[in-house]
Formats: C-alpha cells, structure tokens, sequence
C-alpha cells in the first residue's frame, strides 16, 4: 500500500531538475555508476577509487569492503581530501587557529584520517548498541564495521595514548542530514581534553590551581555566568572519583571554557554564559555551554567529566579528566557573519579572497544567480527517510540546491 503522493519543495539557485520518481535505497554501486561523471563535484580527491564490480573502495591507500550498510557516497569521499580546518586563510582554519593559541600549552592533533571503526566511534565511548546515534540513516557507513566518523570523541584514545596530558583534535566529521543553510552532511569540530592526578586528591587539587595561576589572568572573569546546575543523579559524579578530586576538575573545566568564550568573543561588552545539565554517554557529570551574543543564545559546545572507563582503557588508571568538543562552523558563521553553511565549501574567489591573515573579517555577501523554486511530487515507498532521500539530492544536484521542505 503506498502512502498518497507527497510534495517536496526544492530551492534551486541556477538549477532546473525532473524529478518523477526515486527511489532512496540506492546501492552504493549504483550511486558510483549512475553519478560517477555527471555530478556536479569539482573535488573529487584522487586518493578514493571504487572497483569496477562496486564491491569495494579504496581510501587513502586502503581497501574497504561494501556491504548492505554501505550508504556513503562518492560526492561525500570527495569531501574527505579537502581538509578546509587546515587552510590558513579559511575562516574554519582561522577559528581552529585562535583556539589552539589560546590552549598554547595543548598539543593539537589536525590529521588524524576521517576514516574510522564503528568501535571508535561508539563503542569506546561507551555508546549503548541501541542509541538512536548509530542509527544508519544518521551516518556514513563504509561497510557493517567502518564508516566515516561522526564525531572527533572518535580518537579519544589516540590522543591519550600519544602521551600528552592535555590536547586537542580538529577535523572533518560526517552526519547525514538535511538540506538547509544551517546543516551540511560534512563539518567540523574540535574536542579539547585534559587531565589530572587523582590517586591523591589534594594533589588534583594543586595541580588545578596551579594550571588556573598560569593562564591568562582572568579574561574568564570578564563574563557574567549562569550556573544553576547541581550534581544529583540525573547528572552525577562518577562512583569511580572522589569528591575531592572531581570537584576540582570540574571547575578546571568551566574555567576553561569560560576563558575560551570571552577571547572569542572579545567585542561584546556584556558577555553572558549560561551552564545547562546535559547527558553524553562518555562523561559525567555533564554540561552544555551557551553564550548570550547579540542578543540571541547560542548553543556553544558540550563538554564533562570523562568516563573513567575511556582513561582506564588508555591505561591512565589513576587519572581523572574533562573534554569538550564544539562545530568549528557554527562558531565561524557567527563570528564571521556568514548566513550558509555551504558557503564554506565555495571554491569561489571572491568567498574565499575575503579572509586572510588570520583575522576575523564580517562577510559581504555576493550572488550570482537568482533563486528558482521548483515543486516536485512523487511516490513515496514504505520504507521512506527524508535523510535517505537528501542524500540522493546532495548526489545528484551537489550544492546548488539551497533547501528541501515539505
């Protein structure tokens, strides 16, 4: 039994497109061979080649096989070899860039690959089998056990393992998604990752105060701060920490970040930041940050005390840390002033000539081509997803296609 005809609006700037039919459970291999050489990508990366049965992928000198997971797309692999966090003069570079001198002390990590196992992404972070995160129609599977990675928390323990005591990791992660200016499938975050002693308590706290002395004095005390939250058991402290430990660091922490935010935000005189009660599996207790700018707030990053199991796993038994991660993209459109998401994957000079030197300079907008609405009707199967079918959009379209709405 069909569901009755559904009418999908799309924005298109300079694009006319028939649409009378699809079908969104394409095959990997069928996405290859239908889209291979007409899809409108410029940036297809030398370093990923499918074989001619569609069985199997390579990447980055690696051979992955396909399965009945596989849904990522060759317009999305393309994506893998652009790197925009490590061009100087991109405003996502710039943001990374400020950041990392403002942790001068954090070793970065920038080149981890965006290839990953399904155990990095989830299941070393502690993310249930059944959590609605691993859900297919949310990522990019390579095959039942790799896939592209959703978050940078996916190489947690490589940074806990390369010996630094306090780092950060920047790159690419991949979430399927809809199409809007705000949502892209691929963007990019930072994670932020320290620790402390713990087998001594009083010595957690020392080294917290000794790190705090050290650091910039107190741009992090130029913030009004709202901080209703408690420790209870919907968000507690870890049976594995002591009290006396833990509260130390998670001071550390919102220190922290407290003094990020007000050097990011440097020019708003009034800055408010406000402490939320979050659940992440990999931390507790857990937090979102937001900040008041210009008026509107702004949902910044989450962050907490991380799962004693992941420091265990690192080796790091009688160590206790906190993490935070954040999109580079949305601190970017803000700061930066730029209204779409796509904009920054534009190969277009006179985007891409606005920034320089590693400053913040407002965007001015540009346009091209004027806006050319089309409506489309079809059938839809029973086994229906609006990503599924965004998906299909992105492949065949690419980014010219600026909204979907029903």
């Amino acid at each position: 039994m069909r569901n009755p005809v559904v009418a999908r609006r799309l924005a298109i700037s300079h694009a006319c497109c028939r649409l009378h039919r699809i079908n969104t459970t394409r095959s990997y291999a069928g996405l290859i061979h239908s889209n291979s050489h007409d899809a409108p990508h410029a940036d297809r990366g030398p370093s990923i080649v499918v074989d001619k049965q569609g069985s199997a992928v390579h990447i980055n000198g690696q051979i992955y096989s396909l399965d009945s997971w596989s849904n990522v797309t060759p317009g999305i692999l393309a994506k893998t070899t652009r790197k925009l966090h490590l061009h100087p003069s991109h405003p996502i570079s710039i943001i990374r860039s400020h950041i990392e001198n403002h942790f001068a002390t954090f070793k970065p990590f920038n080149n981890y690959h965006p290839v990953v196992t399904t155990r990095q992404n989830f299941d070393d972070l502690y993310i249930p089998v059944d959590h609605p995160s691993r859900n297919i129609s949310d990522n990019y599977y390579i095959n039942q056990t790799t896939m592209l990675r959703a978050h940078t928390s996916a190489h947690q323990l490589q940074g806990l393992r390369s010996g630094a005591s306090k780092f950060l990791i920047s790159g690419d992660v991949y979430r399927r998604d809809e199409i809007d200016a705000s949502h892209y499938p691929v963007f990019h975050q930072m994670e932020g990752f320290q620790y402390f002693d713990m087998s001594v308590p009083s010595i957690t706290a020392d080294q917290v105060n000794a790190d705090i002395a050290i650091q910039t004095p107190t741009i992090a005390n130029k913030i009004h701060t709202f901080d209703d939250t408690v420790i209870n058991v919907r968000n507690p402290i870890q049976s594995s920490h002591p009290i006396e430990a833990a509260m130390p660091v998670i001071a550390h922490l919102k220190h922290s970040l407290n003094s990020m935010v007000r050097m990011l935000f440097h020019d708003e005189p009034d800055l408010q930041v406000k402490w939320v009660d979050a659940y992440f599996p990999f931390t507790s207790p857990s937090w979102e940050m937001e900040v008041l700018y210009q008026g509107k707030w702004l949902e910044l990053c989450g962050c907490g005390v991380v799962h004693q199991g992941i420091m265990n796993a690192a080796g790091l038994t009688d160590k206790i840390g906190w993490a935070f991660g954040f999109g580079l993209e949305r601190l970017a459109m803000v700061l930066f002033d730029i209204p779409d998401i796509r904009l920054f994957w534009s190969q277009d000079p006179r985007f891409l000539d606005q920034f320089a030197g590693g400053k913040i300079f407002k965007f001015q907008p540009f346009s091209k081509y004027p806006p050319c609405i089309k409506d489309m009707s079809f059938w839809l199967g029973e086994e229906w997803n609006e990503n599924n079918f965004c998906s299909v959009v992105r492949e065949v379209a690419g980014d010219i296609v600026e909204d979907v709405k029903k």
